[in-house]
């Protein structure tokens, strides 16, 4: 492993999601969350020498990651546009495309981002710094109901309603800035034995709504299901409940929603089929040394 790709984020579940794409000489395979680079450089060393592979990430930090290889592309664009961009590089079918949907650990640890709750600065979240509205922009703007079902739809958060009427109380005498500001509203709705985990689905929350992640995530199944080759596989690896959900409801529906619809015989109609019927999760061991891949499930289809 790299130490760029040690400091920038250590790629989890990496044998099982690579070695899952069933990689074949000649093919064209995506990463379309090619962050520090560690699943790339890992399905470079395995695909063959004919073989193509382009990566996506809208982060300006991950391009300084990318990877010195003719075999190579780097997109930078969020994954919504894989259907877009592959078409602007002349290809029109994949045999396998990967996604792992956590934030590294390098946006955590960078106190500029406003990801963490662990440093002060700008209350920011954005993956895409060129453009969209920040989570300071959310916080000051929307309604509480919105901001309420923001908390409670992407944090799942029981007090959501009152940390919404809390927010919007608390901006009508200054506005939100900076993490520090925002924290002297919100800490004191929770308790202390439980205010690290509550503050971390507060945070994720806001960061799904900043960069659009449901919806955009929605998009770029969409357009795997219509990129990939029959027999070609997706492997997706999510953190929590609402992606996973999108993301089995794709696999075994062919619709994010889960409306099965069948054929005269009670089969249902997918384009894909289960590689692993049963979720896969990481070791006990990989856990002990990243314990930031706790929560990682990995699902993988092929075309049909």
């Amino acid at each position: 492993m790299s130490e760029t790709e040690q400091t920038y984020h250590v790629p989890v579940l990496l044998q099982e999601s690579v070695g899952g794409m069933n990689l074949q000489d000649g093919g064209v395979y995506v990463d379309v969350t090619f962050g520090g680079g560690g699943h790339s450089r890992e399905i470079l060393r395995q695909m063959g020498a004919k073989s193509r592979l382009f990566g996506f990430d809208q982060d300006e930090d991950a391009e300084r990651n990318t990877v010195d290889d003719g075999r190579f592309t780097f997109v930078r664009s969020n994954f919504r546009y894989l259907h877009n961009f592959l078409r602007y590089y002349g290809v029109e079918k994949v045999d396998g495309i990967l996604a792992d949907l956590g934030v590294s650990s390098h946006h955590f640890d960078d106190s500029a981002r406003g990801f963490s709750f662990r440093f002060d600065g700008k209350l920011d979240m954005r993956m895409n710094r060129r453009a969209g509205m920040t989570a300071a922009d959310i916080v000051n703007t929307y309604s509480e109901e919105r901001l309420a079902d923001i908390f409670y739809l992407y944090g799942e958060l029981k007090n959501s309603r009152k940390l919404a009427g809390a927010l919007v109380k608390a901006r009508m005498q200054k506005p939100f800035d900076t993490i520090g500001g925002f924290l002297e509203t919100v800490r004191p709705l929770y308790g202390r034995e439980r205010e690290k985990k509550d503050l971390a689905k507060v945070f994720q929350a806001l960061r799904i709504e900043v960069n659009q992640e449901m919806e955009a995530l929605k998009e770029m199944l969409y357009a795997a299901a219509e990129a990939l080759n029959p027999g070609g596989r997706l492997a997706v690896i999510t953190y929590h409940s609402l992606e996973d959900r999108m993301v089995k409801n794709l696999m075994k529906t062919g619709n994010v929603e889960g409306k099965a619809e069948q054929d005269f015989y009670g089969n249902v109609n997918t384009p894909f089929r289960l590689v692993n019927s049963k979720v896969i999760v990481p070791s006990e061991e990989e856990v002990r040394r990243n314990p930031r891949s706790r929560s990682a499930k990995l699902r993988i289809a092929e075309k049909k």
